[in-house]
């Protein structure tokens, strides 16, 4: 009875309060609901990030698949590069490739880092140097560093537009030889990708790259704004360093999916308080509270059926039994080509591909018997145009265990793209086996992973090598311990026919019974190249095949991509390069004929580019000639330009460039630089080189004509020095003629007057005028001996002779002078100052200037005389300056060096002393320069040699 009251009284409580009773069973009932909720949303969103991986998964395919045939691209242009490093059929091969994929946009050839062959032909690409260039170099060195294909970008290409550039290094002789690489425009690659084809209202891609100079990430599709708060899938692309996201629209996406459920779950709670409201309330509004659910439920139908419509993929519910469509979406509507109507009267056999159906039915059948509970298979369905598409479908039951089967749904997604991708895969692969079967050069595939374990073992991996030589010369026996640990793969036709008459069985079983003594070297350095960790090894060797033949072949020694840790995978080539031996060694004793033959020339035989000027050959008389080493000329475009004497430089470098482009060949005479620093006269005749009717370089021969042009410098010296000498003698007999022919007159006439004369007392006064007449014309015989001396004498002694002690003796001589005169000697000449010279001349020249200062000095003021010395143009100059009377320079300048020529009305004048002083320092070598004003001053400099 207690009990019964007790629960009386509870339901008489929840009764008596229905608003406090309905609000507390709603909030159990959600409670008991939130977990199915929960369950819910971690379905959808295990759903949907199946959805996003699948996406990204295709993607991935779609660019792995594109980048591998870029990667095909560039092996294929690497193995056009021969050995010596020259492309054979770049155009042909490169239009082929770019023709038959249409996943590349240009191919290129890139020696040493300098784009050199191109196609498409893009003439703006040609030279352009990635290895100095601030936008790819970082990217370049990277590849060269990794050793195989690297993809850099997206970048803005000199043509125009982003795109990336995958780069595959090539190697020959064992050293870096270029790049080849291929040109793909980024909207190329996202249609490769298919990106483009992959619409969805729900998410969108973005695709990134970290700048390697910045180290800022960088986006490239449109909608960069942040979406880090929004749920998204990543996917990296190690070749390219790139990153691939798949970003969901909406914050809410999630709960948008569930919200259906979470509302349908919250109405039925609220549903429910409702009803037990109703119940406790009136049984009127219960029928209210169901006309609205109904209205309610009916919005949620709507719901359910836009969600069906909208999704991604292709959604359809079948009847089990007929076959019948009872109901598609758009998307499987627009994957199949056909009209909702039209499929409404279709079943799913009608759009099925024959050569799948019975398997699809078979599958079915055991889905309708309970065998399996989810059927998921992949099958062509046929579309209304009558192309074939791939399609996975995941069939779901939509009857319960024990039932009897009625419809199902199946959901489709279109992977054609993906088989499209898988068969070209298939087809290259086959194609690639193709190549290595039937390749010209006898190809290995070996596995030296436990050989690389043996020597790790041993301690020799990242020892140096003269320590591993040692080794196994001194071992032998491990030797053949790593020959036994090499595991031969595969060998394809070619090896067959190299070491006939081997099978390929036999060529498989042991490398030991192929390898000889001649070819164990070759063996040696690719255990060598293993212990110091390098991935690709080229050497020449020899065979020696079963009829004792030798046979000259080039090994080529090369890690596959991503075996480089194990060293399962090793390609090996021998090419048979006998022919091609024996023409290098014809080739290179042709060579060394010419080459002695240019060396024997006696000048610089040259060759250079004819844009840079970069010089690409020089004979070794270059050094001999210029001192500079033929690397030193190889070394800079400017050198030519830097070793041409500064005067001619710039006259002889726009000489060159004219005639360059007028004429096939010229020649021209210029001075330059020895390395010594001696001047070289250079006779350079050039010839201007074209390919295809465009000069591509210049060739010439320089000859040394120093010699020749000192002989012509000393031959016109001569000339000059003869003609002025001719010249002062002209001057000279001028000057004899008119001074005896004048006392000669004089004489003649004296003594015809005494002939004549009455008295005693005027002969005798004629005699004395005879005897002053000829004293003069002594004088004058004198003065002209004394300048005949001067011109003449060639044997002068030189002393080393000091101007400042020289100049202070001649102030003692006349010292007398200088005190009657009152004037002021300033020698200012420096006492370091030392000239070559004759005594006699240097007395005579200083006497001769300091005196005539004296004696022309101004009536008044007293004379003042300043002696100073200094260098100019590598001659010591003496300058006298005096302030006396002067001399009008205008009037008399040309006659102030001329005998007997007097310019002022002193009586002790006679006009002999500046002619005698001119031709002393005339004959000494030098020269003398005078500076006058009158009534202000004269001024002489003597230029010493």
């Amino acid at each position: 009875m207690k009990i019964e009251n007790k629960w009386s009284k509870i339901t008489g409580w929840f009764i008596s309060k229905p608003r406090l009773s309905t609000l507390i069973v709603f909030l159990l009932l959600l409670a008991l609901i939130s977990p199915i909720v929960l369950k819910r949303f971690e379905v959808v969103k295990e759903n949907r990030h199946r959805e996003m991986s699948n996406i990204l998964h295709v993607v991935q395919q779609n660019l792995s698949y594109s980048l591998k045939n870029c990667h095909t691209t560039t092996v294929s242009l690497a193995m056009i590069v021969n050995e010596d490093g020259e492309p054979e059929n770049f155009d042909a091969l490169a239009k082929v490739l770019v023709d038959s994929n249409p996943n590349i946009d240009a191919v290129q050839l890139v020696p040493n880092g300098i784009i050199k062959y191109t196609y498409p032909n893009n003439p703006d690409l040609i030279n352009f140097d990635i290895l100095n260039a601030n936008s790819v170099k970082e990217e370049a060195m990277e590849t060269i560093q990794k050793g195989k294909i690297h993809f850099a970008g997206p970048l803005e290409l000199k043509q125009g537009g982003l795109g990336v550039i995958g780069r595959f290094p090539i190697y020959r002789k064992g050293k870096f030889w270029g790049f080849s690489a291929v040109i793909v425009k980024l909207e190329t690659l996202l249609k490769s990708s298919g990106i483009n084809s992959i619409k969805d209202s729900q998410y969108y891609f973005q695709f990134s790259k970290v700048n390697p100079k910045t180290g800022e990430t960088e986006f490239f599709l449109p909608n960069k704004e942040d979406f880090h708060d929004k749920y998204f899938q990543v996917l990296s692309i190690p070749d390219g360093n790139w990153k691939i996201y798949l970003i969901s629209k909406s914050k809410y996406g999630l709960f948008i999916e569930i919200r259906p459920a979470l509302v349908l779950a919250i109405l039925c709670c609220f549903i429910f308080s409702l009803f037990l409201t109703n119940v406790l309330k009136k049984p009127a509004e219960l029928q209210l509270l169901v006309r609205e659910q109904k209205n309610k439920i009916l919005n949620d139908e709507i719901k359910f059926k836009s969600i069906f419509d909208q999704a991604a993929v292709g959604i359809a519910h079948v009847d089990s039994v007929a076959g019948c469509l009872i109901e598609v979406n758009d998307q499987y509507s627009r994957m199949l080509g056909y009209t909702f109507e039209e499929m409404r009267n279709m079943t799913f056999k009608d759009i099925t591909y024959k050569d799948d159906l019975e398997d699809n039915l078979k599958q079915l059948e055991r889905l309708k018997n309970g065998e399996i509970r989810e059927l998921n298979i992949e099958k062509r369905y046929i579309h209304k145009s009558g192309k074939l598409i791939w399609v996975n479908i995941t069939y779901s039951p939509l009857w319960q265990e024990g039932e009897k089967p009625s419809s199902h749904i199946s959901i489709v997604e279109d992977i054609t793209s993906k088989k499209e991708a898988e068969d070209a895969i298939r087809k290259s692969e086959i194609r690639f086996k193709s190549l290595f079967e039937d390749s010209p050069i006898a190809l290995w595939e070996e596995d030296f992973s436990y050989l690389k374990n043996y020597l790790e073992e041993l301690g020799l991996t990242g020892k140096s090598r003269e320590e591993i030589k040692v080794f196994f010369d001194t071992h032998p026996e491990v030797i053949q311990k790593c020959i036994s640990l090499v595991k031969i793969i595969n060998v394809n036709n070619e090896c067959l026919t190299l070491h006939y008459p081997k099978t390929k069985e036999d060529l498989m079983q042991r490398l030991g019974d192929v390898l000889n003594n001649d070819a164990m070297d070759s063996f040696k350095a690719q255990l060598l190249a293993i212990t110091q960790g390098e991935t690709r090894l080229t050497i020449d060797s020899k065979v020696r095949k079963i009829d004792g033949e030798y046979r000259d072949i080039s090994l080529r020694w090369s890690v596959m991509p991503g075996y480089e840790e194990t060293l399962e995978r090793i390609i090996i080539s021998t090419e048979d390069i006998t022919a091609r031996k024996i023409s290098e060694e014809i080739v290179i004793q042709s060579q060394k004929k010419m080459e002695s033959l240019i060396n024997t020339i006696d000048g610089i035989v040259w060759e250079c580019d004819y844009n840079t000027y970069l010089f690409t050959y020089v004979n070794k008389k270059a050094e001999e000639i210029t001192g500079y080493t033929q690397e030193e000329w190889y070394s800079d475009g400017n050198f030519w330009a830097n070793t041409i004497h500064p005067d001619d430089k710039h006259w002889a470098i726009n000489y060159c460039a004219i005639e360059s482009q007028k004429s096939l060949q010229y020649d021209f005479e210029y001075r330059m630089i020895a390395k010594n620093g001696s001047i070289l006269w250079i006779r350079d005749i050039v010839n201007v080189i074209y390919e295809n009717g465009i000069p591509v370089a210049l060739k010439g021969i320089m000859l040394d004509i120093t010699k020749s042009k000192e002989a012509e410098k000393d031959l016109n010296n001569s000339l000059d020095l003869v003609t002025e000498q001719n010249k002062r003698l002209l001057n000279f007999s001028y000057i004899v003629s008119h001074n005896l022919r004048s006392h000669t007159s004089n004489i003649q006439s004296i003594s015809t007057l005494i002939e004549t004369a009455e008295t005693e007392e005027e002969r005798n006064e004629l005699v004395k005028m005879l005897q002053n007449v000829s004293n003069t014309l002594n004088e004058t015989m004198l003065n002209l001996n004394e300048v005949i001396n001067i011109q003449t004498n060639i044997n002068l002694i030189l002393e080393n002779l000091n101007i400042k002690d020289n100049i202070d003796r001649i102030v003692n001589i006349i010292s007398e002078q200088i005190a009657f005169k009152k004037a002021v000697i300033k020698n200012n000449v420096s006492p370091e100052i030392f000239v070559n010279y004759n005594p006699a001349y240097l007395e005579s020249i200083l006497l001769n200037f300091i005196s005539n200062a004296i004696r022309y000095c101004h009536p008044m003021r007293n004379p003042v005389i300043i002696l100073n010395s200094y260098i100019e143009n590598d001659r010591t100059v003496l300058e006298i300056s005096d302030n006396g009377l002067g001399i009008d320079l205008k009037k008399y300048g040309d006659k102030l060096f001329g005998m007997y020529k007097t310019f002022h009305e002193n009586p002790d004048s006679k006009g002999i002393g500046l002619f005698i002083t001119k031709n002393q320092i005339d004959a000494m070598g030098g020269t003398v320069t005078v500076e006058s004003e009158p009534n202000i001053g004269t001024t002489f400099k003597i230029y010493f040699k």
